[in-house]
């Protein structure tokens, strides 16, 4: 019992050692940005001068309004929902295209471009990323492929895209595709889901 509360008072002294040290490093940051010389201030026009003028300025202007955003969502799990070797699991990934890379999870670029992203494929077990240094002993019940539309490329092709990555994968590693809620993947869904990107597309 002893040995526990050492151990524990142990590890407490390097946590407050730690936020110490982290706060210390924030504060001098602090400090050098006061110290730092104020660069030369631009020349501005304020309301009176615009008056002047005769030059109206709006008070308010309106905000910018936000694209709106689609996300297509498939699922590959393990036949009979036997899990997949995480080092299988990473290989076939890499196999067809899918490389590691922002939140720890794989990606399919528009060529070798890391900012334009076509699709993602994420592990089922939180948070979703893939820890590559200890993947050969785990076992992973499934990814989640998902795209943003709008994205790089025309959103029926980016589509189609990962669909014949999902085959490929659920081929290679004996697995099931299933829709965003769960369901077996039929023909008639996947038809469903690119009718709907058209439409999304189209404004509609």
């Amino acid at each position: 019992m002893d040995g526990l509360r050492w151990l524990l008072l142990f590890f407490g002294l390097l946590v407050i050692a730690g936020v110490y040290f982290y706060s210390r490093r924030q504060k001098t940051g602090l400090d050098e940005r006061a110290d730092a010389p104020v660069g030369r201030l631009e020349p501005t026009i304020d309301k009176a001068d615009d008056a002047e003028s005769g030059e109206e300025t709006p008070d308010d202007e309106p905000a910018p309004e936000s694209e709106p955003q689609k996300i297509v969502t498939l699922r590959l799990i393990g036949r009979d929902k036997k899990p997949f070797r995480g080092d299988e699991l990473i290989l076939s990934m890499r196999g067809i295209g899918l490389r590691h890379g922002a939140f720890g999870i794989f990606h399919r670029y528009d060529g070798n471009d890391e900012s334009r992203t076509v699709f993602s494929a994420a592990s089922l077990v939180e948070p979703g990323s893939f820890d590559l240094a200890n993947v050969k002993d785990q076992e992973i019940p499934g990814i989640s492929m998902f795209m943003v539309l709008p994205g790089p490329v025309d959103g029926v092709e980016a589509f189609d895209l990962m669909m014949a990555a999902a085959r490929a994968l659920a081929q290679t590693l004996d697995g099931e595709l299933l829709d965003e809620s769960g369901s077996t993947l039929s023909i008639q869904r996947e038809r469903y889901l690119r009718e709907e990107i058209i439409q999304f597309q189209l404004g509609a």
